[in-house]
């Protein structure tokens, strides 16, 4: 047989090899809620959302204000953009993170958020 059709052979399998544990693991990890998540930026977010959320005076007037609301910050914490050269700084016995999200006026915020071992205190919110 010619190197050529070996190699067709070989890459076709391959392919389908491929193609079957992607499906098998995908359905597997659909089934148990299991999200990829490994990139720095994603488990930074992962990590905030998983612990309670406290709030601070200047945040909660901020909410108040009506422009922004619980479930903008709950978004950005899940589809938001850490800006890792502002954050993952020590600040008052936690470490601070810069999150940039929308709101649902699509208006662009700055969320600040400050990360200890067992909770996540909401520091100030701020339009762009």
């Amino acid at each position: 047989m010619k190197l050529r059709f070996r190699l067709a052979f070989y890459l076709f399998g391959l392919f389908l090899g491929i193609f079957a544990v992607v499906q098998f693991l995908g359905a597997k990890a659909e089934a148990k809620g299991v999200m990829f998540c490994y990139l720095p930026n994603c488990r930074v977010l992962k990590d905030l959302r998983s612990k309670s959320l406290n709030y601070s005076p200047e945040a909660k007037a901020t909410l108040e204000e009506n422009w922004v609301n619980l479930d903008d910050i709950k978004k950005t914490l899940e589809f938001g953009d850490v800006d890792f050269s502002k954050s993952n700084k020590a600040y008052k016995k936690g470490k601070i993170y810069i999150i940039e999200g929308q709101n649902s006026s699509n208006e662009e915020i700055t969320v600040t958020m400050i990360n200890f071992t067992d909770k996540v205190l909401l520091e100030k919110i701020e339009k762009k």
